[in-house]
């Protein structure tokens, strides 16, 4: 309990705005340890900064730690799995270090606290800076959806492994020491935690050596007390465990004392079981024993498989019409901060038959007459939403479908927020599963085939990176056929432009080459490819949608690299006109017709 006592005074403690707001009124140079609720400050430091605090006794000189968690300041601290040490002066931040790296620590203390008392003293101007490393990822997040992971990551970059104080060499009171020394040769701490083992997780966590005659003697010592587990490691692409293994020495205590004297066991070690320290033998085994003791942090390696692996989840949404006309990019706005991606959308009007047929399974019931009414009394907003789990995280999201229910339980979700007062209908929809997800978006963005050409000058210049641009959109090429038009066809095929001022240049710019024509298969495809392809004019492409096939291809508005159909009927018209009567898979559009939008 002592000791604790001193940790208080050595570091104050904020635990609020209020409280941070006042501790950058202070005098001096003011140490703050940044950290996360779930594993607490970083204790690995504590008898480093008593020492300097000693030795120096200046009343400049303070010490804090401050949960990220509570403190508004702090947001973008929050999740950081490194511990972080922010030096702040007259209310401005001065310096930052990361990881329990002791030496760099106290030179960065000495440094700053002689800069501090030249700035008091002689008026030296206070060299202000910013955290290089939280600007760095914002700029690499900025484009992404907010994403919340409950995951810590041993930084990239950084090899680890897991290191035990033994329950001996805690008990004995050299916990402290040991850690200064394991700093002092360089090493960092990514993640300390005192914890007793119980002899079933002793049992479990050596179970390697369950065939050892001192097995059952092993578990019950390890089991004995606490100890202190740490994640070590030093920056680098080096391993780290071999440069640990050998600074702590030779599992036999005698054979460390004659041969590395300055090793970790010979100094705190009595004896092959006793011998103060543990140490990962491999990079298999650390993974191992970091999952065992700290299931939440994992590699960056660990990471990256496990999120190339995962398959985000689809659900549906829809605005309907009331709030759709008032309050759509408040709802939209709403949808981006809760880390969704849209991965489609599409205004359209339905009719009272398209309404019946998607809410068929509610036919019957009391309000489906008021809900008829209200789906078909304007357009609604289709959207295929994507995240983690984008089924229970969108309904989460909705709150609950009785618009009492939701104004009174859940005021802050999106149905109490944005439905109207005067309706008993609420506003939002979302799939109830995600099998049902999947037939709502078939309902929506139904797979359609929609038609496709590379006009001749970028079909010379660019095909390759055209092709790899509509593949990477996720479109199936159905068919494909290179061919070049005759003024016969060209005029055929362009005859919704006869007549027009453009038509004649449009007919020999088409038939001065070849082009390659294709049938382009995907959900929702016509609007899809029109998005991908950009506005018919490069400069308005290059200014809304810069990367777009014309924004990046096209030369001019009569040379804009690609063409496409307006809309289903005029797809299904031009690839009978190129491709015959083939057999495609029916494309379901039940959900109405895109509005005509005429390009060459």
């Amino acid at each position: 309990m002592a000791g604790k006592k001193k940790d208080l005074v050595l570091q104050v403690t904020i635990n609020n705005q209020e409280q941070w707001d006042e501790m950058l009124s202070s005098k001096g140079i003011m140490v703050v340890d940044v950290y996360q609720a779930w594993c607490g400050p970083c204790k690995t430091t504590v008898s480093l900064f008593r020492k300097i605090k000693n030795e120096l006794g200046d009343d400049l000189l303070q010490f804090a730690v401050a949960e990220a968690d509570n403190i508004d300041a702090l947001e973008k601290y929050r999740g950081k799995c490194e511990p972080t040490f922010l030096f702040y002066a007259g209310g401005d931040l001065v310096a930052v270090v990361r990881g329990a790296n002791a030496p760099l620590l106290q030179k960065t203390i000495l440094e700053q606290l002689e800069t501090e008392k030249k700035v008091l003293n002689h008026g030296l101007e206070r060299n202000v800076v910013k955290d290089e490393s939280l600007l760095e990822e914002d700029e690499e997040t900025s484009s992404l959806p907010t994403q919340i992971e409950d995951d810590e990551l041993v930084p990239s970059g950084k090899s680890y492994t897991v290191a035990i104080i033994k329950p001996d060499a805690v008990a004995h009171g050299k916990a402290d020491e040991i850690i200064m020394k394991i700093q002092e040769a360089g090493f960092e701490i990514l993640a300390s935690e005192e914890r007793s083992m119980t002899e079933s997780e002793a049992r479990d966590f050596y179970k390697h050596r369950a065939g050892e005659e001192k097995f059952q003697e092993l578990v019950q010592f390890m089991s004995s007390g606490p100890c202190h587990v740490l994640i070590i490691s030093k920056l680098g692409d080096e391993d780290v465990i071999p440069e640990w293994r050998e600074f702590i020495g030779p599992t036999d205590v005698e054979v460390a004392k004659k041969e590395k004297p300055e090793s970790l066991r010979a100094q705190y070690g009595t004896e092959v079981l006793y011998n103060a320290i543990h140490g990962s033998n491999d990079r298999e085994q650390a993974s191992r024993e970091l999952a065992f003791f700290f299931p939440n942090f994992k590699s960056q390696q660990q990471h990256t498989e496990e999120s190339a692996s995962r398959t985000p989840e689809r659900t549906l949404a829809l605005i309907r019409p009331d709030v759709l006309k008032d309050r759509k990019d408040e709802v939209l706005q709403s949808i981006q901060d809760a880390g969704f991606s849209i991965a489609m959308q599409k205004e359209i009007m339905l009719t009272e038959q398209q309404v019946e047929e998607f809410y068929k399974e509610h036919l019957d019931q009391e309000y489906f007459p008021a809900l008829k009414q209200q789906m078909t009394s304007g357009p609604i907003l289709a959207l295929a939403l994507v995240k983690d789990h984008a089924v229970t995280q969108w309904r989460n999201l909705l709150g609950p479908a009785d618009l009492t229910k939701a104004l009174n339980e859940a005021p802050d979700s999106l149905r109490a927020r944005f439905t109207p007062k005067e309706t008993t209908i609420n506003q939002l929809h979302g799939s109830l599963n995600s099998a049902e997800a999947e037939n709502e978006i078939n309902f929506f963005f139904p797979v359609e085939h929609t038609f496709a050409t590379i006009k001749p000058d970028a079909l010379e210049e660019h095909r390759d990176e055209i092709m790899e641009r509509i593949q990477a959109a996720g479109f199936t090429i159905s068919q494909i056929k290179e061919t070049r038009l005759s003024q016969e066809m060209a005029e055929e095929f362009y005859k919704e432009h006869k007549g027009k001022p453009f038509f004649d240049q449009l007919i020999n710019y088409m038939c001065r080459g070849p082009c390659l024509m294709m049938i382009l298969s995907k959900e929702n495809a016509v609007q899809e490819w029109r998005a991908l392809m950009g506005p018919t004019d490069p400069t308005e492409a290059q200014t809304s949608s810069p990367d777009s096939l014309r924004s990046l291809f096209a030369n001019s508005v009569l040379q804009n690299a690609v063409h496409g159909s307006s809309n289903l009927n005029q797809a299904q018209e031009k690839i009978k006109f190129i491709f015959g009567d083939i057999e495609l898979e029916k494309a379901n559009n039940e959900s109405g017709a895109e509005p005509s939008q005429e390009n060459s």
